[in-house]
């Protein structure tokens, strides 16, 4: 058994490596193409277009992970079944529980590799890309949540932010503070904030209104300090989408909405949809075991490979329906990110099941 889970791990390796290749270059390609209406905004050369495709790669590689494990793994399987090497196996008394078993072991460093990426490569890499264009553009981030900018609530104030530079220094920003009775103490209005330490950040070009008993007063400053739990990390996801996110990252933005009354149904679903998105790579693996029952009249090699293709793509863009549905008609986080991992799952336990039962 270890014989054939060495010879199937190196097949399988080899397979997921030339559709990840095969896949990324396309991808690469589109998004290159997607890039050449910016070419010459500010300094976006096609140095700086190649760097930030390479850059946004590893995220493709996380979305992909599934995909490219189920059509490779489909291959591997099928090209051993058409070269009766799997007849042979089953024949020399390989069960199907161990075969099973075998893929799963296969697919845990996958799976450990595709947590990786989510984790740790992918979003550093996306944020890193996006902070390089908006440099090399010379350009600051709009935030267009509603006309006016984002509004986040922060403990006794509302603050009103219209645009945020890549180094996360905040441009316009207003600050309306209330007191515990709900009434309007003070209207800050900064030129530009940035970030000092933990809960601090520096206001410049202010102008700020005081309000007290029936009056209000005007000054104007040239800085000031102004304590906040806003800071870099939380801001962060104003450059990178939720599912581009680390789960670190959505658990504490998630937090911090939480705290503040907020909705938080985008960024529920998109974290539970990372706690459960690298599980999809043992799923994918079972998924393809039923196609390694080889007959010519199914189609052959080539006609399993494009079911395999048809059944990652569903996952891939179904997963990403479920979400968004989820997130417009506020259904539970943890159905709208698994629904999908669980009918895939049930599909193949169906399959292994007819195919056993053959």
């Amino acid at each position: 058994m270890k014989l054939l889970t060495k010879y199937l791990s190196r097949e399988i390796y080899f397979s997921v490596a030339l559709v990840f290749a095969a896949l990324l270059m396309l991808f690469a390609l589109l998004d290159l193409i997607s890039q050449l209406n910016e070419m010459g905004r500010g300094d976006y050369s096609l140095g700086y277009m190649l760097l930030y495709v390479v850059l946004i790669l590893p995220g493709h590689v996380y979305e992909l992970f599934p995909v490219a494990v189920l059509i490779g793994t489909i291959f591997a399987l099928v090209q051993m079944a058409a070269n009766s090497e799997l007849t042979v196996y089953r024949a020399s008394g390989v069960s199907l529980k161990q075969l099973i078993f075998a893929l799963l072991r296969i697919g845990a460093p996958l799976l450990v590799l595709c947590l990786l990426f989510g984790e740790v490569v992918a979003p550093y890499s996306e944020q890193l890309a996006q902070q390089t264009k908006l440099k090399a553009q010379k350009a600051q981030v709009n935030l267009r949540e509603f006309r006016s900018g984002v509004w986040v609530k922060d403990e006794g104030s509302f603050v009103n932010i219209r645009n945020v530079l890549p180094d996360t220094s905040l441009l316009n920003v207003s600050i309306y503070q209330f007191d515990e009775n709900y009434r309007l103490v003070s209207v800050t209005a900064a030129k530009r904030a940035t970030f000092l330490k933990a809960r601090l950040w520096r206001l410049e070009d202010i102008q700020r209104t005081n309000f007290a008993g029936q009056g209000a007063s005007a000054e104007s400053l040239p800085d000031m300090e102004w304590h906040t739990a806003l800071n870099p990390n939380l801001l962060n996801v104003l450059l990178v989408l939720p599912e581009q996110m680390s789960a670190l990252d959505l658990y504490q933005y998630t937090q911090h909405l939480a705290d503040n009354k907020q909705s938080t149904a985008r960024y529920d679903i998109a974290l539970w949809n990372k706690l459960v998105y690298p599980f999809a790579v043992l799923v994918m693996m079972l998924l393809a075991l039923p196609f390694s029952s080889y007959q010519r009249r199914e189609g052959g090699i080539g006609g399993k490979i494009f079911v395999g293709v048809v059944l990652g793509l569903s996952y891939h863009f179904a997963g990403r329906l479920f979400a968004n549905l989820g997130a417009l008609n506020e259904w539970p986080a943890a159905l709208s990110a698994t629904a999908m991992t669980w009918i895939f799952l049930g599909l193949a336990l169906a399959m292994l099941w007819r195919t056993e039962r053959r």
